[in-house]
């Protein structure tokens, strides 16, 4: 195995499950919320800052200036000028290089397909899913009635959707961003699962 796996995921379709399941099923390491202890260790931030920003949007981000940043590393005086919200964002555009760097794993959300882009050994997932099953799972994750839990599904991928936009050259949800969109509504989550293995066999052995 030395394919690095990233998944994008509407909320509520199960791709962190999904994730989860295929970190399993390979033996290989798996980054959630973890990429943000691991960002927090090695940027000198508190983790508490980055759970703050996580994969939240910000409305004064300036793109040539973060990639400026990032080139001349984090001593330059412009990085110590930058918003919070954008220093951590390198901080974890960093360790991901750095996790990817280290072997084959999962990693969910957080710009990784951007931040590993060009590199070969690279599958970009978009796990979505129609409505009403993203609902009905909220609802039971979260014991909310119908409408909250409508309503929080739309405050959650209205983040996603706006931290993406953002940070990447690319579009959120839209299938030429990645290699594989699957709804897992379709499938559940076991069927999803096995769909993807089949497609990181056969990538494997390419």
């Amino acid at each position: 195995m030395k394919t690095v796996i990233t998944i994008g995921r509407q909320f509520g379709s199960g791709g962190r499950v999904i994730g989860e399941q295929l970190a399993k099923a390979y033996d290989i390491k798996y980054y959630d919320k973890e990429l943000l202890a691991r960002a927090a260790k090695e940027s000198g931030f508190c983790e508490e800052i980055l759970m703050n920003h996580d994969e939240r949007p910000t409305n004064s981000f300036l793109y040539n200036l973060v990639i400026d940043t990032y080139s001349f590393g984090y001593n330059s005086s412009s990085f110590v000028d930058m918003p919070i919200s954008q220093k951590v964002f390198l901080a974890q555009f960093d360790t991901i290089k750095k996790v990817a760097d280290e072997g084959p794993c999962v990693i969910v959300g957080r710009c990784a397909d951007y931040a590993l882009e060009g590199r070969d050994n690279v599958i970009n997932l978009f796990i979505y899913a129609n409505e009403d099953y993203k609902v009905k799972r909220i609802m039971e994750q979260y014991q909310l009635d119908e409408a909250k839990a409508k309503d929080m599904i739309i405050k959650k991928d209205k983040q996603r959707q706006s931290y993406y936009n953002y940070y990447t050259n690319k579009k959120w949800g839209k299938a030429e961003s990645y290699d594989l969109c699957i709804n897992s509504a379709v499938l559940g989550i076991e069927g999803s699962v096995k769909l993807i293995k089949q497609y990181i066999d056969d990538f494997e052995q390419k």
